[in-house]
């Protein structure tokens, strides 16, 4: 059964249960800086899963296009990719577990032709914070199924994405050895104390790897034997570059350019790591798209990536880069240095270790705000983003467009696109007029047209936005740009508060 037809056959069965089908989102999250790339079906959703309503309703549908790059080190295996399509159901509100479960049984027995006595199911076990979830297992009890296990949070517990918000029991669904679907049932909010309480509004979130239930309905031992690669993949290596090149395909698809900052980062590591095995991306990007700007841009990295691997060597040679300099700056394994230069592996991992460690705390942080935070001042900055938008627009021109936010309770950051830096005149400009619309305290309202939420300030601006927002201008004080530097090619960043 090729991947198309699962798809068509997911989305078909769940609209017959009065689900409305919504397309993907882009893999950029717009206006959530909670993470780099949209990782599940659940991303674009938080305002709704927080109780905000859907123009298509309470039950939805979709296949959501997905990056995640937790797995680097995974990649390679049979069952890991690092850009996927996740298949998902939602209940904003609505039905409940019964439901929930009930569908996927039947999807998976009527529509797929899987024995249901080869499903393996999973629950969640209990803790002081919530009590072990019957409820789930005697559902899928009451359908004939006992291969049942309950397990702890670290398996059988979805959230919060971030300190606070949403989160809950899941029950995990496998089948010959992998799993296949997970059913998250958002019924508690995890306060700012620590506290986990009832939620007025439960939600339930689900999301089945489409790679992997088109792999394993066809006999398949590795997502890289289907119909979503090409054929001839038989190693790790190949694996690797095969995934790494997907995903680049996919992300420059929405905008991003390598870079040295964040998703632009991401995609040059990706495209650096895949040419450690082969040195002709572009005819492996072929595969997944004729578009010849995408492969132009791999192509470029392509030569800038050997040019500056030569002026790294070059300077190591000298002794004015160091081993981990070029794992680090170049995205060469530590197998790939040793072939050029000896390695002290001692000291090469404590830094490694270290810049892991940053890493790690720099990622956390990304889930200190976000669509899920709607703290007043978070709220605010929100709104003055939507201000300076607009302002950018008149002074520079409507070329101007959003590359990219990061919001948090004590600034704002906004990427945009222009080539050249602003000039003091220009900033002035910009400042002068989103405190100029502050003052005259525009009324802040939203518009449902279609599938799509904008958001009107006055007359002034209007933009797509799911995020939170204040009701008038008024309420917002003093706008002050603090710096204006470039992010990437093309794109300027202005990081901004309100005083």
């Amino acid at each position: 059964m090729k991947s198309a037809e699962i798809k068509e056959k997911f989305l078909g069965f769940f609209a017959f249960q009065g689900h409305a089908i919504i397309p993907s989102a882009s893999l950029i999250p717009e206006n959530d800086p909670t993470v780099l790339f949209t990782t599940a079906g659940m991303h674009p959703l938080v305002p709704y899963l927080l109780g905000e309503k859907h123009s298509q309703g309470k039950r939805l549908v979709n296949s959501q296009r997905c990056v995640r790059t937790g797995d680097l080190n995974e990649i390679g295996d049979a069952w890991h990719m690092t850009y996927f399509e996740m298949l998902g159901n939602w209940s904003l509100g609505d039905y409940w577990k019964k439901e929930t479960i009930k569908w996927a049984w039947e999807f998976l027995t009527q529509e797929l032709k899987i024995n249901d006595q080869e499903l393996e199911i999973t629950c969640f076990a209990g803790d002081e914070d919530a009590p072990r979830d019957e409820e789930a297992a005697e559902i899928w009890r009451s359908l004939g199924i006992n291969n049942l296990k309950f397990l702890g949070k670290e398996d059988n517990w979805w959230g919060p994405a971030g300190k606070t918000g949403p989160c809950g029991p899941d029950t995990e669904i496998f089948w010959q050895g992998v799993e296949i679907w997970n059913l998250v049932f958002m019924e508690y909010h995890k306060t700012q104390e620590g506290k986990f309480e009832a939620r007025k509004q439960k939600n339930v979130d689900t999301g089945m790897g489409l790679a992997r239930i088109t792999a394993l309905l066809n006999g398949k031992k590795s997502v890289y034997d289907t119909d979503i690669y090409f054929k001839g993949i038989k190693t790790r290596e190949q694996r690797i570059v095969a995934d790494h090149v997907l995903a680049a395909t996919e992300i420059i698809k929405d905008g991003v350019s390598p870079g040295k900052v964040e998703q632009g980062y991401v995609l040059r590591k990706l495209l650096r790591r895949a040419l450690k095995y082969n040195q002709d991306l572009v005819s492996i990007a072929k595969n997944f798209t004729p578009e010849e700007k995408i492969l132009k841009t791999i192509k470029s990295e392509q030569d800038k990536f050997n040019q500056a691997l030569n002026r790294g060597l070059k300077e190591l040679e000298r002794g004015k880069k160091t081993p981990f300099d070029l794992y680090q700056g170049f995205g060469l394994s530590l197998e790939t240095i040793k072939k050029y230069t000896s390695v002290d592996e001692a000291e090469f991992n404590k830094k490694l270790s270290e810049h892991q460690e940053k890493s790690r705390t720099a990622t956390q942080g990304r889930f200190k705000a976000g669509l899920a935070d709607q703290s007043r001042e978070t709220t605010k900055l929100h709104t003055a983003t939507h201000l300076l938008q607009q302002a950018l627009k008149d002074v520079l021109g409507n070329h101007v467009s959003q590359a990219g936010s990061n919001i948090t309770s004590e600034r704002l950051r906004f990427d945009f696109t222009h080539q050249k830096k602003l000039t003091p005149e220009e900033l002035s400009q910009v400042e002068k007029i989103v405190n100029q619309k502050i003052k005259e305290k525009l009324p802040v309202s939203k518009n449902i047209a279609g599938e799509i939420s904008h958001y009107h300030i006055g007359d002034y601006s209007r933009e797509k936005c799911a995020g939170p927002h204040v009701k008038n201008t008024g309420e917002l004080s003093g706008f002050k740009i603090l710096k204006e530097e470039s992010s990437s090619y093309g794109v300027r960043r202005i990081k901004a508060i309100l005083e």
